[in-house]
Protein backbone atom coordinates (compact mmCIF):
# COMPACT_ATOMS: atom_id res chain seq x y z
CA UNK A 1 0.00 0.00 0.00
CA UNK A 2 1.51 3.29 -1.18
CA UNK A 3 0.62 6.60 0.53
CA UNK A 4 -0.31 9.69 -0.86
CA UNK A 5 3.12 11.53 0.74
CA UNK A 6 4.91 8.63 -0.88
CA UNK A 7 3.49 9.76 -4.68
CA UNK A 8 3.79 12.82 -3.59
CA UNK A 9 7.38 12.22 -3.03
CA UNK A 10 8.35 10.49 -6.35
CA UNK A 11 6.53 13.05 -8.34
CA UNK A 12 8.98 15.55 -6.67
CA UNK A 13 12.17 13.63 -6.59
CA UNK A 14 11.06 12.72 -10.23
CA UNK A 15 10.85 9.14 -10.13
CA UNK A 16 7.26 9.73 -11.50
CA UNK A 17 5.10 12.57 -13.33
CA UNK A 18 2.90 14.63 -11.74
CA UNK A 19 0.60 13.40 -14.64
CA UNK A 20 1.31 10.03 -13.93
CA UNK A 21 0.37 9.86 -10.35
CA UNK A 22 -2.64 11.69 -11.10
CA UNK A 23 -3.67 8.67 -13.47
CA UNK A 24 -2.80 6.71 -10.65
CA UNK A 25 -5.17 7.60 -8.30
CA UNK A 26 -7.61 7.71 -10.89
CA UNK A 27 -7.49 4.28 -11.43
CA UNK A 28 -7.18 3.20 -7.79
CA UNK A 29 -10.47 4.78 -7.40
CA UNK A 30 -12.47 3.73 -10.11
CA UNK A 31 -11.06 0.17 -9.55
CA UNK A 32 -12.71 0.23 -5.85
CA UNK A 33 -15.80 2.26 -6.65
CA UNK A 34 -15.01 4.86 -4.58
CA UNK A 35 -16.03 8.28 -5.50
CA UNK A 36 -13.57 11.21 -4.41
CA UNK A 37 -15.96 13.91 -3.77
CA UNK A 38 -15.23 14.53 -0.56
CA UNK A 39 -11.83 14.54 -1.23
CA UNK A 40 -11.50 17.71 -3.55
CA UNK A 41 -10.52 19.99 -1.09
CA UNK A 42 -7.59 18.15 0.38
CA UNK A 43 -4.83 19.48 1.58
CA UNK A 44 -1.42 17.57 3.74
CA UNK A 45 -1.22 19.67 6.71
CA UNK A 46 0.20 16.92 8.99
CA UNK A 47 1.96 13.43 7.84
CA UNK A 48 1.85 12.08 11.05
CA UNK A 49 2.82 12.82 14.90
CA UNK A 50 6.68 12.61 13.89
CA UNK A 51 5.84 15.73 11.62
CA UNK A 52 4.58 17.69 14.85
CA UNK A 53 7.64 16.87 16.98
CA UNK A 54 9.99 18.09 14.15
CA UNK A 55 8.00 21.05 13.41
CA UNK A 56 8.26 22.03 17.39
CA UNK A 57 11.62 21.08 17.66
CA UNK A 58 12.33 22.92 14.30
CA UNK A 59 10.37 25.72 16.13
CA UNK A 60 12.89 25.95 18.67
CA UNK A 61 16.12 25.87 16.67
CA UNK A 62 14.75 28.72 14.79
CA UNK A 63 14.20 31.00 17.71
CA UNK A 64 17.22 30.04 19.25
CA UNK A 65 19.37 31.04 16.53
CA UNK A 66 17.64 34.04 15.71
CA UNK A 67 17.58 35.28 19.38
CA UNK A 68 21.23 34.32 19.29
CA UNK A 69 22.34 36.06 15.79
CA UNK A 70 19.95 39.00 16.98
CA UNK A 71 22.29 39.98 19.99
CA UNK A 72 24.94 40.55 16.93
CA UNK A 73 22.71 42.75 15.15
CA UNK A 74 18.88 41.80 14.02
CA UNK A 75 20.00 41.09 10.48
CA UNK A 76 22.44 38.37 11.56
CA UNK A 77 19.62 37.20 13.37
CA UNK A 78 17.11 36.68 10.69
CA UNK A 79 19.84 35.48 8.45
CA UNK A 80 20.51 32.85 10.93
CA UNK A 81 16.93 31.78 11.41
CA UNK A 82 16.76 31.70 7.23
CA UNK A 83 19.91 29.59 7.15
CA UNK A 84 18.93 26.92 9.86
CA UNK A 85 15.81 27.19 7.87
CA UNK A 86 17.21 26.22 4.80
CA UNK A 87 19.72 23.54 6.16
CA UNK A 88 16.68 21.35 7.95
CA UNK A 89 14.44 21.63 4.90
CA UNK A 90 17.32 19.87 3.11
CA UNK A 91 16.44 16.57 5.08
CA UNK A 92 13.00 17.40 6.51
CA UNK A 93 11.18 19.04 3.41
CA UNK A 94 13.25 17.39 0.63
CA UNK A 95 13.81 13.73 1.85
CA UNK A 96 11.40 13.05 4.31
CA UNK A 97 8.08 15.63 3.05
CA UNK A 98 7.16 16.20 6.17
CA UNK A 99 4.16 18.46 5.55
CA UNK A 100 3.76 20.68 8.53
CA UNK A 101 7.19 21.13 9.54
CA UNK A 102 7.49 21.90 5.88
CA UNK A 103 5.74 24.90 6.28
CA UNK A 104 7.00 25.98 9.55
CA UNK A 105 10.66 25.56 8.28
CA UNK A 106 9.13 27.46 4.61
CA UNK A 107 7.80 30.33 6.84
CA UNK A 108 10.81 30.52 9.06
CA UNK A 109 12.95 31.06 6.04
CA UNK A 110 10.81 33.79 4.76
CA UNK A 111 10.13 35.26 8.02
CA UNK A 112 14.16 34.78 8.59
CA UNK A 113 14.62 36.52 4.95
CA UNK A 114 12.14 39.24 5.93
CA UNK A 115 14.01 40.18 9.02
CA UNK A 116 17.26 40.25 7.31
CA UNK A 117 16.41 42.61 4.78
CA UNK A 118 14.21 44.96 6.24
CA UNK A 119 16.95 45.44 9.27
CA UNK A 120 19.62 46.10 6.96
CA UNK A 121 17.87 48.52 4.79
CA UNK A 122 17.07 50.51 7.79
CA UNK A 123 20.88 50.58 8.80
CA UNK A 124 21.59 51.15 5.08
CA UNK A 125 19.25 54.43 4.85
CA UNK A 126 20.59 55.48 7.98
CA UNK A 127 17.25 55.62 9.60
CA UNK A 128 16.44 55.88 13.37
CA UNK A 129 13.84 54.92 15.64
CA UNK A 130 11.75 58.52 14.48
CA UNK A 131 12.50 58.68 11.20
CA UNK A 132 11.37 55.40 10.12
CA UNK A 133 7.77 56.54 11.10
CA UNK A 134 7.85 58.27 8.33
CA UNK A 135 5.29 57.00 5.83
CA UNK A 136 7.67 57.74 2.79
CA UNK A 137 10.98 56.02 4.46
CA UNK A 138 9.14 52.95 6.14
CA UNK A 139 7.51 52.63 2.30
CA UNK A 140 11.38 52.67 0.79
CA UNK A 141 12.43 50.17 3.20
CA UNK A 142 9.91 47.53 3.05
CA UNK A 143 9.53 47.37 -0.68
CA UNK A 144 13.45 46.94 -0.64
CA UNK A 145 13.13 43.92 2.28
CA UNK A 146 10.12 42.37 0.24
CA UNK A 147 11.80 42.12 -2.73
CA UNK A 148 14.43 40.33 -1.25
CA UNK A 149 12.36 37.81 0.41
CA UNK A 150 10.05 37.44 -2.77
CA UNK A 151 13.82 36.40 -4.46
CA UNK A 152 14.51 33.69 -1.60
CA UNK A 153 10.89 32.54 -1.89
CA UNK A 154 10.91 32.04 -5.43
CA UNK A 155 14.90 30.38 -4.76
CA UNK A 156 12.96 28.44 -2.03
CA UNK A 157 10.39 27.09 -4.23
CA UNK A 158 12.42 26.06 -7.11
CA UNK A 159 14.62 23.68 -4.70
CA UNK A 160 11.82 22.42 -2.58
CA UNK A 161 8.47 23.64 -3.94
CA UNK A 162 6.44 23.32 -0.70
CA UNK A 163 2.78 24.32 -1.74
CA UNK A 164 2.43 27.37 0.57
CA UNK A 165 5.33 28.98 -1.02
CA UNK A 166 3.97 29.94 -3.55
CA UNK A 167 0.93 31.81 -1.34
CA UNK A 168 3.79 33.17 0.81
CA UNK A 169 5.78 34.16 -2.46
CA UNK A 170 2.49 36.22 -3.69
CA UNK A 171 1.63 38.17 -0.34
CA UNK A 172 5.17 38.87 -0.52
CA UNK A 173 5.14 40.57 -4.16
CA UNK A 174 1.87 42.02 -2.77
CA UNK A 175 3.57 44.28 0.23
CA UNK A 176 6.34 45.31 -2.19
CA UNK A 177 3.81 46.47 -4.99
CA UNK A 178 1.93 48.54 -1.78
CA UNK A 179 5.20 49.65 -0.57
CA UNK A 180 6.43 50.99 -4.50
CA UNK A 181 3.14 52.28 -5.10
CA UNK A 182 3.07 54.25 -1.89
CA UNK A 183 6.56 55.68 -2.55
CA UNK A 184 5.43 56.45 -5.96
CA UNK A 185 1.82 58.14 -4.89
CA UNK A 186 2.21 58.58 -1.02
CA UNK A 187 -1.46 60.20 -1.44
CA UNK A 188 -2.60 56.59 -1.86
CA UNK A 189 -2.43 55.34 1.92
CA UNK A 190 -6.01 57.00 2.25
CA UNK A 191 -7.27 54.41 -0.11
CA UNK A 192 -5.50 51.79 1.40
CA UNK A 193 -8.71 49.12 1.40
CA UNK A 194 -9.01 49.21 -2.16
CA UNK A 195 -5.37 48.21 -3.17
CA UNK A 196 -5.77 45.21 -0.27
CA UNK A 197 -9.18 44.40 -2.38
CA UNK A 198 -7.18 44.54 -5.50
CA UNK A 199 -4.15 42.90 -4.44
CA UNK A 200 -6.89 40.26 -2.86
CA UNK A 201 -8.15 39.75 -6.24
CA UNK A 202 -4.67 39.50 -8.16
CA UNK A 203 -4.20 36.63 -5.82
CA UNK A 204 -7.84 34.78 -6.63
CA UNK A 205 -6.81 34.88 -10.02
CA UNK A 206 -2.99 33.26 -9.81
CA UNK A 207 -4.99 30.80 -7.43
CA UNK A 208 -7.37 30.12 -10.61
CA UNK A 209 -4.78 29.96 -12.52
CA UNK A 210 -3.40 27.08 -10.49
CA UNK A 211 -6.74 25.36 -10.18
CA UNK A 212 -7.65 25.34 -13.91
CA UNK A 213 -4.26 23.41 -14.48
CA UNK A 214 -5.62 20.59 -12.39
CA UNK A 215 -9.38 20.15 -12.32
CA UNK A 216 -9.44 16.71 -11.00
CA UNK A 217 -7.49 18.37 -8.24
CA UNK A 218 -4.70 14.91 -7.54
CA UNK A 219 -1.93 16.93 -7.85
CA UNK A 220 0.51 19.02 -6.29
CA UNK A 221 -1.38 22.23 -8.17
CA UNK A 222 -4.20 21.82 -6.43
CA UNK A 223 -2.28 21.91 -3.11
CA UNK A 224 -0.64 25.25 -4.30
CA UNK A 225 -4.22 26.30 -5.09
CA UNK A 226 -5.63 25.98 -1.89
CA UNK A 227 -3.35 27.84 -0.17
CA UNK A 228 -3.56 30.89 -2.54
CA UNK A 229 -7.70 30.89 -1.73
CA UNK A 230 -6.86 30.52 1.77
CA UNK A 231 -4.59 33.63 1.35
CA UNK A 232 -7.00 35.73 -1.21
CA UNK A 233 -9.94 35.55 1.12
CA UNK A 234 -9.44 37.91 3.77
CA UNK A 235 -7.79 40.83 1.48
CA UNK A 236 -10.85 39.96 -0.33
CA UNK A 237 -13.33 39.85 2.68
CA UNK A 238 -12.48 42.70 5.05
CA UNK A 239 -12.41 45.95 2.84
CA UNK A 240 -15.97 44.50 1.51
CA UNK A 241 -17.08 43.91 4.96
CA UNK A 242 -15.34 47.15 6.26
CA UNK A 243 -16.72 49.28 3.72
CA UNK A 244 -20.23 48.71 5.17
CA UNK A 245 -19.08 48.77 9.49
CA UNK A 246 -19.72 45.08 9.84
CA UNK A 247 -16.45 44.78 11.64
CA UNK A 248 -17.76 47.61 14.17
CA UNK A 249 -16.45 50.58 12.54
CA UNK A 250 -17.75 53.66 11.37
CA UNK A 251 -20.80 52.41 8.85
CA UNK A 252 -20.67 54.33 5.33
CA UNK A 253 -24.41 53.73 4.85
CA UNK A 254 -27.84 53.03 7.17
CA UNK A 255 -27.66 50.18 8.99
CA UNK A 256 -30.41 48.66 7.57
CA UNK A 257 -28.76 48.74 4.00
CA UNK A 258 -25.72 47.75 5.44
CA UNK A 259 -27.01 44.71 7.02
CA UNK A 260 -28.51 43.97 3.89
CA UNK A 261 -25.23 44.47 1.89
CA UNK A 262 -23.37 41.92 4.35
CA UNK A 263 -26.34 39.03 3.24
CA UNK A 264 -25.92 39.74 0.24
CA UNK A 265 -23.06 39.69 -0.46
CA UNK A 266 -21.68 36.49 1.82
CA UNK A 267 -24.84 35.14 -0.47
CA UNK A 268 -22.99 35.92 -3.27
CA UNK A 269 -19.50 34.61 -1.97
CA UNK A 270 -21.19 31.13 -1.30
CA UNK A 271 -22.21 30.75 -5.02
CA UNK A 272 -18.49 31.32 -5.93
CA UNK A 273 -17.30 29.17 -3.53
CA UNK A 274 -19.58 26.55 -4.52
CA UNK A 275 -18.40 27.18 -8.37
CA UNK A 276 -14.60 27.11 -7.61
CA UNK A 277 -14.87 24.09 -5.04
CA UNK A 278 -13.14 26.16 -2.54
CA UNK A 279 -14.23 27.14 1.46
CA UNK A 280 -12.11 29.24 2.21
CA UNK A 281 -13.96 31.75 1.22
CA UNK A 282 -16.94 31.37 2.90
CA UNK A 283 -14.44 30.29 6.30
CA UNK A 284 -13.23 33.74 6.00
CA UNK A 285 -16.38 35.91 5.99
CA UNK A 286 -17.66 34.05 8.74
CA UNK A 287 -17.01 36.42 11.37
CA UNK A 288 -18.95 39.32 9.64
CA UNK A 289 -21.69 37.74 8.53
CA UNK A 290 -22.09 36.82 12.51
CA UNK A 291 -21.96 40.39 13.33
CA UNK A 292 -23.94 41.41 10.70
CA UNK A 293 -26.55 38.80 11.60
CA UNK A 294 -26.67 39.48 15.54
CA UNK A 295 -27.35 42.93 14.29
CA UNK A 296 -29.92 41.47 12.27
CA UNK A 297 -31.51 39.68 15.42
CA UNK A 298 -30.69 42.95 17.71
CA UNK A 299 -33.18 44.94 15.23
CA UNK A 300 -35.77 42.60 15.42
CA UNK A 301 -36.09 42.74 19.71
CA UNK A 302 -34.06 39.76 20.64
CA UNK A 303 -32.56 39.97 24.02
CA UNK A 304 -28.79 41.33 23.57
CA UNK A 305 -27.27 37.91 25.03
CA UNK A 306 -29.16 35.82 22.50
CA UNK A 307 -28.13 37.56 19.53
CA UNK A 308 -25.00 35.75 18.91
CA UNK A 309 -25.88 32.50 19.44
CA UNK A 310 -28.61 32.76 17.65
CA UNK A 311 -26.76 33.82 14.68
CA UNK A 312 -24.53 30.76 15.28
CA UNK A 313 -27.23 28.94 15.12
CA UNK A 314 -28.87 29.70 11.60
CA UNK A 315 -24.95 30.28 10.11
CA UNK A 316 -23.90 27.16 11.52
CA UNK A 317 -26.73 24.99 10.52
CA UNK A 318 -26.75 26.56 7.07
CA UNK A 319 -23.09 26.45 6.23
CA UNK A 320 -23.79 22.74 7.79
CA UNK A 321 -26.20 21.62 5.24
CA UNK A 322 -24.38 23.24 2.63
CA UNK A 323 -21.44 21.25 3.46
CA UNK A 324 -23.93 17.84 2.87
CA UNK A 325 -24.87 19.00 -0.70
CA UNK A 326 -21.81 20.16 -1.36
CA UNK A 327 -21.61 18.48 -5.15
CA UNK A 328 -25.46 18.26 -5.46
CA UNK A 329 -25.27 21.95 -5.06
CA UNK A 330 -22.28 22.17 -7.63
CA UNK A 331 -24.13 19.88 -9.48
CA UNK A 332 -27.47 22.63 -10.36
CA UNK A 333 -24.95 25.58 -10.18
CA UNK A 334 -22.16 24.66 -12.77
CA UNK A 335 -24.31 23.96 -15.97
CA UNK A 336 -25.88 27.93 -15.97
CA UNK A 337 -22.33 28.84 -16.23
CA UNK A 338 -20.56 30.45 -19.11
CA UNK A 339 -19.27 27.74 -21.23
CA UNK A 340 -15.81 29.40 -20.91
CA UNK A 341 -15.62 29.45 -17.20
CA UNK A 342 -16.81 25.70 -16.90
CA UNK A 343 -13.82 24.57 -18.46
CA UNK A 344 -11.98 26.25 -15.92
CA UNK A 345 -13.29 25.34 -13.18
CA UNK A 346 -13.30 21.16 -11.05
CA UNK A 347 -16.04 19.20 -12.65
CA UNK A 348 -19.19 18.93 -11.03
CA UNK A 349 -19.35 15.29 -9.11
Amino acid sequence: MYTDEELDAAAATGILSDQNVASFRHFVAARRGQVDATEHERFRLLTGFNDVFVAVCSGLILAAAAYLGGRVHPAVGGLAMAAASWGLAEYFTRRLRLSLSSIVLLLGFAGGTLLAGLTLLVDLLGLDGAQVRDPVDAAGAVAGATLLAGIGAYAHWRRFMVPITVAAGSAIALVAAFALLLLAVPSLRDSIRLLVLMGGLVMFAIAMRWDSQDRERTTRRSDVAFWLHLSASPLIIHPVFSWVGANGAVQMVSPGLALATCITTYLVIALVSLAIDRRAMLVSALVYVLYAMGQLFAMAGTAKEMNLALAALVIGSGLLLLSTRWEAARRLLIPHLPGGMREMLPIAR
